[in-house]
């Protein structure tokens, strides 16, 4: 399987009070992290200063050099996909905007959250 990193750019979002992301290529805006997922995105970006104004999330569904965790999928619901870390142990789940970025749910994530201006 081909090493395909994928990059989006989520920020803070006051009015919702959550993360959100814009990715043009898939058509999506101010798509949200919800149920939990923002509580990941929120310690992955811990030692990431004015992280609330963007930050690089990489992922892919293969292993790449610097990843920081490694999400595994748990179950499917709603049409969206639950996946689990296991330090810290946590869950969240992946809405359908997903299948944006993959043909069907990866077993595995890889996800590397960094500044913006890396």
């Amino acid at each position: 399987m081909p090493n395909q990193i994928n990059a989006i750019a989520p920020y803070w979002l006051d009015t919702l009070e959550t993360w959100v992301f814009d990715d043009e290529r898939v058509g999506l805006v101010q798509e949200p992290f919800v149920c939990d997922a923002d509580t990941f995105l929120t310690f992955l970006v811990k030692d990431i200063p004015d992280a609330r104004d963007g930050f690089r999330l990489l992922f892919s569904a293969a292993p790449f050099p610097g990843y920081q965790q490694k999400l595994i999928w748990d179950r499917e619901e709603m049409e969206g996909n639950w996946y689990r870390s296991e330090e810290p142990l946590m869950e969240g789940w992946l809405c359908p905007a997903l299948f944006r970025y993959f043909d069907e749910a990866p077993v595995e994530l890889y996800v590397r959250a960094e500044p913006l201006n890396k």
